[in-house]
């Protein structure tokens, strides 16, 4: 007979985020009870804290979990990619180009992202928030400097490219507010047409 095999608590981790991230972004951070997420992973909800001392703790993981994700798949597209208009796309086509999961995520993040504007008491929810406030500066400067490309080359007009950064980002990320996995609009329709309005904002 083989070893007995094991779950680890990093795993353990992980299925509870997925657990979260599921009900955070189809019922909504507010209406999720805590119990919830313990019942479907099958353990005690005092359990829970051995991962995550609350349930804001588990949020403001989350929210920074996909403030990577967004800032490495931006890296990603426009890697290499000669011109800026070219590069722009690819980076709208990158936020898009994802999982129902990670639809979820981005969904929580744009709901949420006033909860990182206002300092924790618990130190472990401090840190995460921190970390997600220097995500999100981190996100700002990847699509202003895009922008700053542009306008040095000549194909963007000279704008203020942050308050121009924020707009188009601010377009991108209200498909959360009404997109759902499954639902009559496929993401890579959305895709296509937020492109083309950040393309028309942007000259």
């Amino acid at each position: 007979m083989g070893p007995t095999t094991t779950e680890s608590p990093r795993s353990k981790r992980n299925v509870i985020l997925k657990a979260a991230v599921e009900n955070f972004g189809s019922v909504g951070y507010e209406h999720t009870k805590w119990a919830t997420i313990a019942g479907e992973v099958g353990i005690g909800q005092t359990a829970l804290y051995h991962y995550f001392e609350s349930k804001a703790h588990c949020l403001l993981t989350i929210m920074s979990a996909e403030l990577t994700r967004s800032h490495e798949r931006f890296t990603v597209a426009v890697e290499g990619v000669g011109d800026a208009e070219t590069a722009l796309r690819a980076a709208i086509a990158s936020a898009y180009g994802i999982t129902d999961t990670e639809a979820l995520q981005a969904r929580i993040l744009r709901n949420q992202i006033g909860m990182l504007a206002t300092p924790r008491s618990s130190e472990r929810e401090e840190q995460e928030r921190v970390r997600a406030r220097e995500l999100v500066r981190v996100v700002e400067s990847d699509w202003t400097g895009l922008l700053e490309r542009g306008m040095d080359s000549g194909e963007f007009p000279r704008r203020d490219p942050v308050e121009l950064g924020r707009f188009v980002l601010g377009l991108m990320n209200s498909v959360w507010n009404w997109y759902r996995p499954g639902g009559s609009r496929a993401l890579s329709e959305v895709s296509e047409s937020v492109t083309g309005a950040c393309v028309r904002l942007v000259h």
